[in-house]
């Protein structure tokens, strides 16, 4: 079992760059695949980026590529996602997923990951 707790949401003025974090519970943490979803009103839970078991393995979503970070500590058991160059559109309540590697590298589908943050706001104001 896996507990994952987000932080750093909230509101974001223009300009501003937040770095949102996600501590996990576990002894293995090192061996999951990490990922970053968000679900804005009215729409369905979207990827947002992932981060593999392998060193150095990231994904995004075409629509924060070269914008958004992810990256994890597994000494510390978290993962991060730093925002930078924001848009009205990024506003969400940003999820912290996990899901145990088995073959895989990377994970990008909502239903694949087995663990779930309870999420944060981040809300960007223009």
């Amino acid at each position: 079992q896996v507990q994952l707790v987000e932080s750093g949401g909230g509101l974001v003025q223009d300009g501003g760059a937040p770095r949102l974090s996600c501590a996990a519970s576990g002894r293995t943490f090192s061996s999951y695949i990490m990922g970053w979803f968000r679900q804005a009103p009215g729409k369905e839970r979207e990827f947002v980026a992932t981060s593999s078991w392998r060193p150095d393995i990231t994904y995004y979503a075409d629509s924060v590529k070269g914008r958004f970070t992810i990256s994890r500590d597994n000494a510390k058991n978290t993962v991060s996602l730093q925002m930078n160059s924001l848009k009205p559109e990024d506003t969400a309540v940003y999820y912290c997923a996990a899901t145990e590697a088995r073959t895989r590298v990377i994970v990008t589908q909502v239903h694949m990951y087995d663990y779930w943050g309870q999420g944060t706001q981040v809300t960007i104001s223009s």
